[in-house]
């Protein structure tokens, strides 16, 4: 949940799986669900100043008016196909539009050294929240000393690095290192890793990893939305055609805060189980009651609040994706001498 800065309002996340149909009802947002037979349940209404933005799982049909109501309100929708791939976002008028960020921020990639500046920070930070989750459950009896050593040597080679590519070489190992430890810290939870299998997922890990990483990629694209930053120029990532690139570089700052301790809570805390998993199609997919669990538990987690060291009050984990994102548009326009990526400090 998060607080409309205006109104003071509460908003929150809403995921849709159910089949049905969106439509407005005054200021109001109205859904019409129906079940696998098409038979249709009780309409659920949602007062429009309530919703952050929308996840959309199962297969609903809308129509331009409603989408100029959600467009107007400021409300995304992102959508995933039966798969759990995300296929697309709805994505609202930018309201914070700046010409100026826009050229800074090409300005930005197209020089160099401060491309690179950005990237390592990136890897810096992705790597080193990897490192504390690693020592966290090294405290704790998992024995992690080896991939804790291997992800500190290709740390003290980001500074070296000669180019984004190599970087990313970097990021992948730190990466690839850091999933091989993940069987010891979930080893009571009666499901292993393996190796990391992206498209299709061939296991539940896998499958969680995949579905978590991609939720994480649409709270930094609602992030970014709230800011004057343009999402499709990246720094780590290529930027590239039909996606929001920008979000694929915050997201990996995130992935092992938001997404790794969720799977690691959830597992661990046995909330899932083999038969929340589905193995009959392609690759291996959360069943509709897993992935509610799994929705409920990340849910929790974005809104779980610290108390921030500089602004000295509490803040929840979404909103620190949006403050990265007003770290990177200050020093992208000048304002700041670095970019110091989020480092967890707790």
């Amino acid at each position: 949940m998060i607080y409309d800065n205006n109104s003071k309002i509460m908003k929150k996340s809403y995921y849709l799986f159910n089949p049905g149909r969106m439509s407005r009802t005054d200021n109001t947002l109205r859904f019409d669900p129906v079940d696998k037979d098409g038979n249709p349940g009780p309409a659920k209404y949602l007062p429009i100043e309530g919703i952050d933005n929308l996840y959309v799982f199962g297969s609903v049909d809308a129509n331009s008016a409603l989408y100029n109501f959600l467009g107007k309100s400021g409300v995304s929708v992102h959508f995933f196909d039966y798969y759990e791939h995300y296929t697309g976002s709805f994505y609202p008028k930018e309201y914070l539009l700046a010409g100026k960020m826009q050229i800074q921020q090409t300005k930005a990639y197209l020089n160099g050294k401060k491309r690179m500046c950005i990237a390592t920070a990136l890897v810096e930070g992705a790597s080193f929240n990897m490192l504390k989750n690693l020592r966290y459950y090294d405290n704790r009896g998992r024995s992690l000393d080896g991939q804790i050593a291997d992800i500190e040597r290709y740390r003290e080679s980001l500074s070296g690095a000669k180019g984004v590519p190599e970087l990313m070489g970097l990021e992948g190992n730190c990466r690839s290192t850091y999933y091989d430890a993940f069987g010891d810290i979930i080893a009571a939870s009666g499901f292993e890793l393996g190796g990391r299998v992206k498209n299709p997922p061939s296991n539940e890990v896998n499958s969680l990893i995949s579905f978590g990483n991609t939720l994480c990629y649409t709270v930094a694209l609602d992030a970014i939305y709230h800011t004057q930053l343009n999402p499709t120029i990246s720094y780590l990532h290529e930027p590239g055609v039909r996606r929001f690139s920008l979000a694929l570089d915050l997201a990996e700052i995130f992935k092992p805060i938001l997404v790794d301790r969720t799977i690691f809570s959830v597992l661990n805390k046995k909330m899932l189980k083999a038969s929340d998993f589905d193995f009959s199609l392609k690759g291996c997919l959360l069943k509709d009651p897993g992935r509610k669990t799994f929705l409920a538990a990340f849910e929790e987690k974005l809104n779980e609040t610290i108390k921030h060291r500089t602004l000295n009050k509490n803040v929840s984990y979404k909103y620190l994706v949006r403050l990265e994102c007003y770290k990177l548009a200050k020093y992208v326009m000048g304002l700041e001498e670095a970019y110091k990526p989020f480092k967890i400090w707790w």
